[in-house]
């Protein structure tokens, strides 16, 4: 059965990273168990690298703006490599709070919340957590502003 779970899982992501349709793709990731909010856009291309046991480990809040191939990760680690010794294996929820906006091509490493109205650059690499209403870039990712709202 778990078997069955896993397979189901990994064709449902397949199938919904090049739809045409974005609310098609959002309905297929839903499916997989990813809990994503209102009016979010998911633009293609969207990997999301995990343990297909993995549950709750994708959080999506409403508004947000997630563009093409972008890369969440929610699982890192060496597989079967003799590495597995001396390298750092992360594993831990993504939680994306509402009105975020992550760049294209953007990656976002293991156990990261973003923050509410954060902006991730295009091409960022996301390695801690982001404060809510704070535009960040580079790699890895680094505040460069802070939004001030009214």
């Amino acid at each position: 059965m778990k078997t069955l779970r896993k397979l189901k899982k990994k064709t449902l992501k397949y199938v919904a990273k090049n739809l045409p349709c974005c609310s098609l793709r959002i309905l297929l990731y839903k499916s997989c168990g990813y809990k994503i909010g209102k009016q979010t856009y998911i633009a293609e291309g969207l990997t999301i690298a995990e343990k297909l046991e993995d549950a709750d480990n994708l959080i999506i809040g409403n508004r947000v703006a997630i563009g093409p191939n972008v890369i969440l990760l929610t699982s890192s680690d060496p597989n079967n490599s003799q590495i597995r010794s001396y390298v750092k294996i992360q594993r831990g929820r993504i939680l994306i709070e509402d009105d975020v906006w992550v760049g294209a091509g953007s990656i976002i490493m293991p156990d990261i919340t973003i923050g509410r109205g954060a902006v991730v650059g295009a091409g960022s690499v996301v390695t801690k957590n982001i404060e809510s209403y704070h535009i960040v870039a580079g790699v890895p990712a680094k505040t460069i502003k802070k939004v001030e709202m009214p």
